[in-house]
């Protein structure tokens, strides 16, 4: 049975989760808008990634005894100054969505809820990985400045990116 205090911490994170779905979306409504549809791809793939994410932790709460409370959706932001502004905005929630994963996996070892601490070691691993990620596209954007051509062939390798295997998606 899953404690309430860790109920109640996941149900948030499942909620943070799916508003970094939402903020993704919006940035590929944003690169779409400025025809990057390269970004506004790779935007949608996180997108689907980070519902995977909010699915896994729907998943564990149920699969535990809990109650799932979804709660609204903030409204994310939808413009940017320019693709390296976006992605720069990408890695500062990032980061910020480690500090919560972090939090989460302190409460499990308080908490002794070792199942809860070991489901979230997933979540450590993977925001190791989206920091870095989206750190290196940022700082690439960043040294590509305004040169057209460096922007268009990185958009065009960001749109290389393949959709969420089935497996990846967590669901």
């Amino acid at each position: 049975m899953l404690k309430k205090k860790i109920e109640d911490a996941f149900n948030e994170q499942l909620n943070a989760e799916l508003y970094s779905s939402y903020l993704y979306l919006a940035m590929a409504a944003y690169f779409e808008a400025q025809n990057f549809k390269g970004m506004a791809n790779w935007m949608r793939v996180q997108t689907a990634e980070e519902y995977a994410h909010m699915m896994k932790f729907f998943n564990y709460i149920m699969e535990r005894g809990g109650r799932v409370a979804l709660k609204q959706v903030d409204e994310p932001q939808f413009e940017w100054d320019s693709p390296a502004a976006a992605f720069r905005s990408a890695h500062e929630h990032e980061c910020k969505v480690t500090g919560l994963i972090n939090g989460l996996m302190d409460l499990a070892l308080s908490e002794k809820d070792h199942a809860a601490s070991a489901f979230l070691q997933w979540f450590v691993t993977e925001q190791v990985e989206e920091e870095a990620t989206v750190l290196d596209i940022t700082e690439l954007l960043e040294r590509a400045g305004d040169q057209a051509g460096v922007l268009f062939m990185l958009d065009r390798e960001l749109g290389q990116r393949p959709a969420a295997s089935g497996a990846d998606a967590g669901a």
